[in-house]
C-alpha cells in the first residue's frame, strides 16, 4: 500500500463538467444523511441505511480518518452548481503489487438517469490510471441493479462474468457481476482526448 498513502491522504479535487470530487467533509453530514437514509440508495450496496445524522457523521469520521492513515476512500460527489454533495465514489482496495484495485459508488436517487455517475466514474478511473498508475480497476454489482452495469459498460468496462453468492447483503447471499477496465483499455479510449 505503501506507494499509495501519500495520495490517499490528500486526495485532490478532480473537476468535471458538471461535478467536483473531492475529499469527504464533516460539514458533508446534512447532504449525505438526506440520500443515505434512503432504502433505495442502499438496497444494492453493503451498508445499511442510515438512521439517524450521528450515523452519518460516525461514517463521515471513519472516512477521515482513513484519509489520515493513507488508505484507499471515497471521493465526495459534489454538483458544481449549487454545491450540493450527491454521492460518493471511490476505491474500496489497491493491490500495490498488482497494480489493481477496485472502485465502488452511490448516489442520491434524485439524481439517478441523468449520467452523474458515468461523469464521476471517468474521472475515477482517470485518476486510478494516470495519477495512481494502475493496470487493472475492476467494479462489481450486485445482478439485480443492471443499471449500475450500464455505468460501468458506458465508462468502456468490460463485463468479465457473474461470480455466484460472492457477498452477503442484507443477510442474503447475492450474486454479483464483475466488470473491468485495463491501462490499455483505458489507453485506446482516450489515445486522442
Amino acid at each position: 500500500m505503501q506507494p499509495y498513502n501519500a495520495i490517499f491522504a490528500c486526495l485532490p479535487r478532480i473537476e468535471t463538467d458538471r461535478l467536483i470530487l473531492r475529499p469527504l467533509q464533516m460539514r458533508d453530514a446534512k447532504d449525505l444523511f438526506a440520500y443515505a437514509r434512503d432504502p433505495e440508495v442502499s438496497r444494492h450496496v453493503l451498508w445499511d441505511a442510515h438512521k439517524s445524522i450521528w450515523e452519518t457523521r460516525r461514517f463521515l469520521r471513519f472516512a477521515r480518518n482513513q484519509y489520515r492513515r493513507g488508505f484507499p476512500g471515497s471521493f465526495a460527489i459534489e454538483l458544481k452548481d449549487g454545491g450540493r454533495m450527491i454521492g460518493t465514489i471511490g476505491f474500496m482496495w489497491v493491490n500495490p503489487d498488482y497494480k489493481s484495485a477496485e472502485v465502488g459508488y452511490s448516489l442520491s436517487r434524485d439524481y439517478w438517469n441523468r449520467g452523474i455517475m458515468t461523469e464521476a466514474l471517468r474521472a475515477t478511473l482517470r485518476f486510478g490510471f494516470e495519477e495512481l498508475k494502475l493496470n487493472r480497476i475492476e467494479a462489481q454489482h450486485d445482478t439485480e441493479n443492471p443499471a449500475s452495469g450500464k455505468v460501468m459498460a458506458h465508462c468502456g468496462m468490460q463485463f468479465e462474468g457473474v461470480m455466484r453468492q460472492r457477498i452477503v447483503n442484507k443477510g442474503v447471499f447475492r450474486d454479483v457481476a464483475v466488470y473491468a477496465m485495463l491501462k490499455n483499455d483505458w489507453q485506446a479510449i482516450h489515445t486522442h482526448t
